[in-house]
């Protein structure tokens, strides 16, 4: 048997051992600047969001899903996929599982039995109401820090930069890269 003590890697190195060490790196500046911000500020929004609506049994992509469907009723799927830059089959699963849930249908195009209009039930209706007023009190909480004018020449400088980038109003570019849904449990 080796009695042998086994030096402690938790002590401190010997003298001659910490002069032979490295300096440790400067740590790296902090990132800065607008672009930073608005990623740092949206993912935090995007999260805080999130949180939200799940009280309410919805994802972000739910609910800008029933907005779309709300601004005009009786579009197609396929219309929807084209508005929101996705493949049709992608839209299809999301409705899918909104029309699982009682909160979209489906109604056969009379101008083309091929088509299908989407429209909000009763129940998508209410639930993008619910939707309203927490998006409302989520927006003031995140803009707790501005007066009045402050939020509008935010929202009007946000619209420039997002018109200038091309990006679609009132469509979100997540839709590109989500993920099929998940079933929804019924509990």
């Amino acid at each position: 048997m080796n009695t042998a003590r086994q030096p402690d890697p938790s002590a401190a190195p010997a003298p001659a051992e910490a002069e032979a060490q490295p300096p440790a790196p400067a740590p790296a500046p902090a990132p800065r600047g607008a672009a930073f911000l608005l990623a740092q500020i949206g993912a935090h929004a995007a999260g805080r969001f999130a949180e939200r609506v799940a009280a309410l049994g919805l994802t972000p992509a739910d609910v800008g899903l029933l907005r779309m469907v709300a601004g005009r009723p009786g579009r197609s799927q396929r219309a929807l996929a084209e508005d929101l830059g996705v493949v049709p089959s992608r839209v299809v699963a999301l409705i899918d599982a909104l029309e699982g849930e009682g909160l979209v249908e489906r109604r056969r195009s009379a101008g083309d039995r091929r088509n299908h209009e989407l429209h909000l039930t009763p129940e998508g209706r209410r639930s993008l109401g619910k939707v309203s007023r927490v998006a409302a009190a989520h927006e003031d909480d995140l803009l707790a820090a501005l007066d009045p004018d402050g939020r509008a020449q935010l929202l009007e400088l946000l619209e420039r930069v997002a018109a200038q980038q091309e990006l679609t109003p009132g469509v979100h570019p997540g839709y590109r890269t989500l993920a099929k849904p998940a079933p929804k449990r019924k509990d």
